[in-house]
Parts: C-alpha cells; sequence; structure tokens
C-alpha cells in the first residue's frame, strides 16, 4: 500500500491509501485543506483539532444534504427529476468555481 504526505492547516500527514488511489487521496486532502483554511481566516487558529471537527462538520453537512436531495430526486417523476439535476448541476458548478476562486486567491496570498 502507498504511503503519501498530505497537508492540512500547514501540517504534514503520512496517510497510507490503496494503489492507485493517491490523486484521489491528495484531492480529497486538499478539499479539506481549503476547508480548514476558510475557517482559520474567520475563526483564527483555534487549534488544529478543532479546525479539522468543525471542517468535518461541515463536510457531513453537505453530504447529509446531497443525499436528502438524492432521495428526493429518486422520488420525483422523471421530468421533475431532469430539472433537478440541471439545478444541481449549476449549483455544483458554482460551488466549483468558488473552490477555484479561494483556492487562486491562497496561492496569491
Amino acid at each position: 500500500m502507498p504511503n503519501i504526505q498530505i497537508a492540512v492547516n500547514g501540517r504534514s500527514y503520512d496517510v497510507t491509501c490503496d494503489a492507485g488511489q493517491e490523486d484521489r487521496l491528495r484531492l480529497l486532502a486538499r478539499g479539506i485543506d481549503e476547508r480548514v483554511a476558510t475557517l482559520a481566516r474567520s475563526l483564527g487558529q483555534v487549534g488544529d483539532a478543532r479546525l479539522l471537527l468543525m471542517a468535518s462538520l461541515f463536510i457531513a453537512d453537505d453530504l447529509a444534504e446531497a443525499r436528502g436531495e438524492n432521495e428526493r430526486l429518486r422520488a420525483v417523476d422523471l421530468p421533475a427529476r431532469r430539472a433537478m439535476e440541471e439545478r444541481l448541476v449549476s449549483a455544483i458548478e458554482g460551488l466549483a468555481r468558488r473552490i477555484e476562486t479561494i483556492a487562486a486567491q491562497l496561492e496569491a496570498a
């Protein structure tokens, strides 16, 4: 199993993953790092554990909302489902643009 290094809030962590999952894990770690960085900017450095906990709670909330939206999509008829999917894609694209903007600001800082 490969061992890779990821960074969150300026700290490096060694993480083991399945072969072939290295890039995916790095991508996920960058997302967590972005969440933690956003929280650190608004709350200050309140400790790694607290920042990671808060970021985890926000991610869990996003996941719960996505799961709920998925269940709602399964419950509606096909034309309504397609319209909802288009709105969801649009929202995800908007979030991706926000993440890219945050990442660019972090790189410029």
